[in-house]
Formats: structure tokens, C-alpha cells, sequence
């Protein structure tokens, strides 16, 4: 997969991502949102929002 960052983000969408933060905090789970700024929503066991610009990197 490869692309700018949204199209990746775009793609992956309904799939399971693992999502790096800045303090070494790691969320596993099915991607179903995100924005223009990388906020993320991530749902697991519950719903967590994730400010962009506190991610390192997210993998899908």
C-alpha cells in the first residue's frame, strides 16, 4: 500500500490498525474515521479519538 497519507488512511478504513503515539501508547483497532488532520477514531472495546498530531505512526 502505498500513496500520500490520507489515501492510505482512506484505504484502510473498516480495517484493523495498530496506532503508535507520541508517549508510547499503542491503540489496536478497526479504523472508522479519521479527518484532514489524521484525528483518528478508533473503535475496539470502546471508541477512542486520537488527536493527529499526537500519532507516530499508524499501520494497517
Amino acid at each position: 500500500m502505498s500513496g500520500r497519507p490520507l489515501d492510505v488512511l482512506e484505504a484502510s478504513l473498516g480495517e484493523t490498525v495498530t496506532v503508535q503515539l507520541k508517549g508510547g501508547e499503542i491503540f489496536e483497532g478497526e479504523l472508522t474515521g479519521y479527518d484532514q488532520h489524521m484525528n483518528l477514531v478508533v473503535e475496539d472495546e470502546d471508541t477512542t479519538i486520537i488527536r493527529g498530531d499526537n500519532v507516530v505512526s499508524i499501520t494497517p
